[in-house]
């Protein structure tokens, strides 16, 4: 019995590494290249390159265990969402709505009118 729970949070672990690897691959694959130059990040293929292989040993890992090479993978995605997927974010001027401020703000801070 005990096992069997022990294998049921293996499985979830391991369910829980491959959604995170594929949603940094998913997000990696969506921005825009120059925003990676412009962020001061690695090349797109970079990390499309390193994501996809955290997916790919995470798919391998159902046929044999790599567990090292997934808690790099892991490592690889934390980075890229913690790290890089801000500063996409940031150059790009992505974000939801507005946050904060008025319908008046400018560029440079709140517009007054010219007063």
């Amino acid at each position: 019995m005990l096992l069997t729970g022990f294998s049921t949070f293996i499985t979830l672990l391991y369910v829980a590494m491959m959604v995170l690897a594929v949603v940094a691959l998913v997000m990696a694959a969506v921005a825009r290249e120059d925003a990676y130059r412009a962020a001061d990040k690695q090349k797109k293929s970079f990390w499309l390159l390193i994501l996809g292989l955290a997916v790919g040993v995470n798919v391998l890992s159902l046929y044999m265990s790599v567990l090292f090479l997934q808690i790099a993978g892991v490592v690889a995605s934390i980075v890229f969402l913690v790290d890089v997927r801000p500063a996409l974010r940031a150059v790009s001027g992505g974000g939801r709505g507005r946050r904060g401020g008025s319908s008046s703000d400018g560029p440079y801070g709140p517009y007054n009118g010219g007063r």
